[in-house]
């Protein structure tokens, strides 16, 4: 069995997945700018090199940059996944709703 990558712009799916693994909306520190920050999920215990942000302020980045959730449900063995990162929308044929 083998785990597959899974790409989605839909802002529930995302919050669900990441609250799900005790996950948390966050930004790179020293990455702000006018277009937001550099997104990354942050799972207990918070890294101390990421700022945490509001699932609002996440989202209007995540729009305002045209990003896409590229993200792993279940790992190969069957555990849940943590595994998940941030791409170009343009990158990926990502759904908007569902997955």
């Amino acid at each position: 069995m083998t785990a597959q990558a899974i790409a989605t712009t839909d802002h529930e799916t995302i919050r669900r997945w990441a609250e799900e693994r005790a996950g948390h909306p966050a930004c790179v520190k020293g990455t702000r700018g006018q277009r937001g920050c550099l997104l990354r999920i942050d799972f207990d215990p918070p890294e101390d090199s990421l700022d945490p942000l509001e699932w609002d302020e996440f989202f209007t980045t995540f729009d305002n940059n045209n990003l896409a959730f590229l993200y792993q449900d279940q790992t190969a063995s069957g555990g849940k996944s943590r595994f998940a990162k941030f791409v170009d929308r343009d990158s990926v044929a990502a759904k908007s709703a569902g997955h």
